[in-house]
């Protein structure tokens, strides 16, 4: 079921590139509050490009825009650093590879997260809340990160992005490397968070468990969009299925 909210992430015109290397060629898509939207190609279409674009990263890591715009609630994100993303806009982001502290606790982890954070009488409830979500980081909530599994560690890298206190979370390739099972536990989890109120776009090179649990998706090729449309339209269509649900 398509979600009809007001559009809280706006991409318009988006062209950035790696030093002389074009990158994104004139993307533009939106994400409206509320709504869990994919982001789906290949390898080296672009996906986790955008995020960092949206995230703010510097270069040499972060590409640089050189034409058009990101606007989060109206607000022009350009000139906007990554931390000020977090603290002030509540956008998070869940990196590729995860990027845990191995050499600190699941807990200590998560306190980390939550450092910035200035409603501090409802961190209790949100360990809760990450806890209820992931009941295996409960179990290890005193082991280092570095000994969990890697579907551990992509539960922990969600339950950190939560601890944050954010309310729009960028996540890319979240089931990379998971078991089907692991990655359909991980995807519940997202559904979870989504009917409680967090507005989420999601980089997946999973085509088929993607259009399962999101509302809307673009496809991006080279650098371009090239299809969009409700997940259950793209489900439907006979190139995606062709292209990406084999």
């Amino acid at each position: 079921m398509e979600k009809k909210n007001r559009p809280m992430l706006e991409v318009r015109n988006l062209h950035v590139r790696y030093g002389s290397i074009t990158a994104l060629r004139g993307i533009s898509f939106h994400v409206n509050d509320g709504e869990v939207v994919a982001l789906l190609g290949a390898n080296g279409a672009g996906k986790s490009t955008t995020l960092m674009s949206i995230m703010r990263l510097p270069p040499p890591e972060g590409p640089t825009v050189s034409e058009g715009g990101i606007t989060y609630n109206g607000i022009d994100l350009l000139p906007v650093p990554a931390h000020v993303l977090v603290a002030k806009f509540g956008i998070g982001l869940v990196p590729e590879g995860r990027h845990i502290f191995g050499n600190l606790s699941v807990l200590e982890n998560l306190k980390l997260a939550s450092y910035a954070r200035t409603d501090k009488e409802n961190l209790d409830a949100d360990y809760e809340r990450v806890f209820s979500l992931f009941p295996r980081l409960k179990d290890r909530r005193n082991q280092r990160g570095d000994t969990l599994s890697g579907g551990e560690q992509q539960m922990l890298a969600m339950g950190r992005a939560f601890m944050s206190g954010v309310r729009f979370i960028l996540l890319d390739e979240p089931s990379m490397g998971l078991a089907p099972l692991l990655m359909q536990e991980l995807f519940r989890v997202l559904k979870q968070l989504n009917e409680a109120g967090m507005t989420i776009l999601v980089v997946e090179q999973n085509a088929r468990i993607a259009l399962k649990y999101a509302h809307r998706a673009y496809v991006l090729e080279a650098g371009n969009i090239v299809m969009e449309g409700s997940a259950e339209a793209l489900r439907n269509d006979p190139k995606i299925q062709r292209a990406y649900l084999g």
